[in-house]
């Protein structure tokens, strides 16, 4: 197979460049530059931001070849996706979005499938605007170039594992690495649903070989994973020093902690967002091939290379996160010892 990729250099489009090697695939990345590539791809750069053929589409224009899929991560303006599939839907067989399960109206219902309602608004040659409204209009964009029988979009929700630039994972195994108490968020048994970038990788690529079309939600299935079981895991794979004190959902709410930008990952349970993150209806993408590894090896992979790395994850400039300031997590857990909570 002829894989070109649209970035290719960083988390899920780099995952996807690594498995393609993997099964013996003829890879090329098209990218700006500002990450080196992996070994044993053609690549070609350009700005997709710059303009059409001006440093922008030139050099994937002028490539000689042909692919048999194209693989594209783009998150900003949706005229960027427009361009470059309009480009290449002479010169390649499929047309691969990673999108997101934003697309959907918040919030999705609990068990929601891909026949869910999207947002409004979005448009396939949008500039930049919101992060739900340019998902949907690249993905209105693949599919104006490349019809609905050759496009498939998928509709990712949270995705974890190794070169994880976003900073979720990275944080709760850095917070577990300092020891000492740490704020849990309860309960233990609280379903969450995550994908592992690798895993995500391999079935785009095994829908590419199937000759798949449409949208699928893209994420573990219902039972993968819970809360206790990614927390334990990184308190483990660290050294065991870090003490897990799981506490109730109202007195993290109470106490002004705010759900997934503060707790990575979490949101109450019973929640409108725990059942559009956390309850998504992923059989479709499981009867073609999703196959999710076990949450141990996802944490202490991603363990591995964030130490590689000297312990500090890259961090996209676009993502919104912040993480538990220490001197909060300290206040709730004093108040709920003094409660005479566990």
């Amino acid at each position: 197979m002829r894989l070109l990729v649209l970035g290719g250099t960083e988390f899920a489009g780099r995952a996807v460049v690594e498995a393609a090697l993997g099964r013996g695939w003829e890879v090329t990345v098209f990218h700006r530059g500002r990450h080196a590539a992996p070994p044993g791809v053609r690549s070609l750069l350009g700005d997709r931001t710059a303009g059409r053929f001006v440093d922008g589409l030139a050099a994937l224009d002028e490539a000689a070849g042909e692919w048999d899929v194209v693989v594209d991560t783009w998150s900003a303006a949706p005229r960027a996706v427009r361009d470059t599939a309009r480009l290449l839907r002479g010169r390649a067989g499929r047309y691969v979005y990673v999108s997101s399960c934003s697309v959907y109206e918040w919030p999705a219902p609990a068990g929601y499938t891909e026949q869910a309602p999207v947002v409004a608004g979005a448009r396939a040659d949008a500039d930049r605007t919101a992060y739900p409204q340019d998902k949907r209009g690249g993905e209105l964009a693949a599919v104006d170039a490349f019809g609905a029988d050759r496009s498939v979009l998928v509709r990712a929700g949270l995705i974890l594992g190794p070169y994880e630039n976003v900073g979720r994972l990275p944080w709760w195994l850095n917070r577990m690495a300092r020891g000492g108490p740490v704020l849990a968020p309860g309960p233990r048994d609280l379903p969450v649903q995550y994908v592992d970038v690798r895993d995500l990788a391999e079935w785009i690529l095994g829908a590419a070989e199937q000759e798949l079309s449409g949208p699928y939600n893209l994420r573990g299935p219902q039972g993968h994973a819970t809360i206790g079981a990614l927390l334990e895991a990184c308190a483990e794979v660290t050294g065991g020093a870090a003490e897990l004190r799981w506490t109730a959902p109202e007195a993290i709410l109470q106490a002004g902690i705010e759900p997934w930008t503060q707790l990575p990952v979490w949101v109450p349970p019973d929640s409108e967002a725990h059942g559009a993150l956390h309850r998504a209806d992923v059989s479709r993408a499981v009867a073609t091939g999703l196959r999710c590894r076990p949450v141990a090896e996802t944490v202490a992979d991603t363990w591995r290379w964030l130490r590689a790395i000297g312990g500090t994850a890259p961090r996209r400039p676009d993502r919104t996160f912040r993480g538990l300031d220490p001197e909060v997590e300290a206040k709730v857990l004093a108040a709920e010892e003094g409660r005479g909570e566990p």
